[in-house]
């Protein structure tokens, strides 16, 4: 048998049962990518985040990748906020961390949590009504898209968002495509809810990823590098979001809430 570590973390959580759980777990060498996407499924969280600490002048500090329970992605914001939160020692304030078609990516400590460095990533204009049909019953005000199957629509305010009712089997027929649907916030500068039921997950609860593209979309139209964010799903979370050059600087907070042993 094969005894490997696990930490499972709330991330972008400010109270218990809040933000997005994500397993991490380090490993001394990568296993065969079948057993990676096993592991993730049976842990059947949004995310799995594996890790395989690098060489002392690699420039990184470990290489970095996420699996849902039904796929490797290209970019996971909240598990790599967490892997920060889990593997970052106790005198360090920055760890680093290489990935496969992401680039290099960062977690800092911020105040009384962290600051996540993803890239910054533009979208363009799109046409999607056969997708837009299947959110519900409010039609978007824009759409836009981003190669590598990354789709956001524009509601007009926040109750567009809340009321939304995906129809998750026909969404999950279109393939791996993250679906953001945003719109100006209440409380906070912007709303969001996010979905990817062709990854296996129909709503999920926080998304770094989705805030990459949010944040270069939303910062020039506010008219400043900066703004708050909430992802309106049952569980919620907050994100600070800065836009710096063409990086995505994510703020939030992490809890751990589980640690063991995962056996194969």
């Amino acid at each position: 048998m094969t005894s490997l570590p696990f930490t499972q973390v709330d991330a972008f959580a400010d109270a218990p049962f809040t933000g997005n759980p994500a397993a991490v777990m380090p490993l001394d060498r990568w296993l065969d990518d079948s057993v990676l996407q096993a592991i993730a499924q049976e842990n059947n969280l949004a995310e799995t985040a594996f890790t395989v600490k690098l060489p002392a002048d690699a420039g990184a500090d470990y290489e970095l990748r996420w699996f849902t329970p039904s796929v490797e992605v290209v970019l996971c914001g909240h598990a790599t906020l967490a892997s920060g939160h889990v593997l970052m020692p106790d005198d360090a304030e920055v760890l680093r961390f290489r990935t496969r078609r992401a680039g290099d990516l960062a977690v800092r400590r911020d105040s009384d949590g962290y600051a996540l460095d993803l890239p910054a990533w533009p979208t363009q204009a799109a046409e999607r009504p056969d997708i837009a049909a299947l959110l519900g019953p409010v039609a978007p005000v824009e759409t836009r898209w981003r190669e590598g199957g990354y789709l956001l629509f524009l509601y007009p305010d926040e109750d567009s968002i809340r009321a939304l009712r995906p129809d998750f089997p026909a969404l999950a027929r279109h393939g791996d495509v993250l679906t953001i649907a945003t719109a100006p916030g209440i409380a906070t500068d912007v709303v969001s809810r996010v979905f990817a039921p062709g990854a296996g997950i129909d709503e999920d609860p926080v998304t770094g990823s989705a805030h990459a593209l949010l944040t270069a979309y939303w910062a020039p139209r506010l008219g400043r590098d900066r703004f708050t964010a909430f992802q309106a799903s049952a569980r919620g979370g907050h994100i600070g979001c800065c836009l710096s050059g063409d990086r995505a600087i994510l703020t939030g907070r992490c809890r751990t809430v589980i640690e063991g042993r995962f056996i194969l």
